[in-house]
């Protein structure tokens, strides 16, 4: 059986207000299963396909470069790249209670 590849985080920003994290994902790569503790926004750097593995069903989110989209805390999945090239995005969590 394959391993497969798993993305890449690099920790841009991380004080007690914010968690910056740059995510790469060659083809086929995973950032296996997680629970995001804060709620947070992702910048695409990229245009393209994620996966989505919520545990129950796979979905798949068409993403635009430049187009953020926000999420509530809480969210558990697993996000693969769907494409046949490197996908990326920024993602912001928001340590911070309103």
């Amino acid at each position: 059986m394959a391993q497969v590849p798993q993305a890449q985080p690099t920790l841009q920003v991380d004080n007690d207000r914010v968690r910056v994290i740059q995510w790469r994902f060659a083809p086929g790569a995973e950032t296996t299963w997680h629970r995001h503790e804060y709620d947070y926004v992702v910048v695409p750097l990229t245009t393209g396909k994620l996966k989505l593995w919520d545990g129950k069903e796979e979905k798949f989110a068409e993403l635009e470069a430049g187009r953020s989209y926000y999420r509530s805390l809480g969210v558990e999945h697993n996000v693969i790249n769907a494409n046949a090239y490197e996908f990326a995005f920024v993602e912001i969590e928001f340590k911070t209670k309103p």
